[in-house]
């Protein structure tokens, strides 16, 4: 039983699982929130609600720090940080990991770029109907922009990290345009 319960585990990890969508949509009232975060090793609390006064914020919702899906997002969004910044956007990567992880995790695999918070209590994921079903405590792989009105005005998920970066970057530049 074991062996199949690390197997399923695996298998959601990798690229070819798609779990059922987010809940919340574009429109909805995106739910505030603040955590412990690590941006570059050091830890302070973020406040979505401090973020959305520069800009639009993309959360992104990850399994766990250091898989191979999760370590490729982070790489991504990371090399991204420039155009997000550019579009006035922020980012900050949210899963259930601890903060000493988190503190490695945002200096290596994030390269100090942006930050990452600590949802132990799962919490935040809850609030954003982001729980992989069936696999709790673990985020489900989804990104939300969420723009200075306090509005979801995107949502993607796919375990697949690979066009997240991609969608969300063309989702601020679409909502920036219509608010230019």
């Amino acid at each position: 039983m074991l062996t199949r319960y690390i197997l399923v585990v695996a298998m959601l990890f990798s690229c070819g699982a798609e779990p059922a969508l987010a809940a919340l949509k574009p429109g909805d009232k995106a739910p505030m929130f603040k955590a412990h975060a690590s941006q570059g090793g050091k830890e302070f609390t973020f406040s979505l609600a401090e973020a959305l006064k520069k800009g639009p914020v993309v959360v992104y919702f990850y399994p766990q720090a250091f898989t191979s899906g999760c370590t490729v997002e982070a790489h991504e969004f990371a090399e991204a940080m420039e155009k997000f910044n550019a579009l006035g956007a922020s980012v900050i990567g949210v899963s259930n990991d601890d903060i000493a992880t988190l503190n490695k995790f945002s200096t290596s695999e994030c390269r100090s770029k942006f930050p990452v918070a600590a949802d132990k209590d799962q919490r935040i994921m809850t609030a954003y109907d982001s729980v992989m079903m069936g696999f709790l405590p673990y985020a489900n792989r989804t990104s939300y922009v969420v723009t200075p009105d306090g509005r979801i005005s995107y949502e993607y998920t796919s375990l697949d990290p690979s066009d997240h970066v991609k969608n969300t970057l063309a989702a601020i530049q679409s909502w920036k345009t219509k608010h230019e």
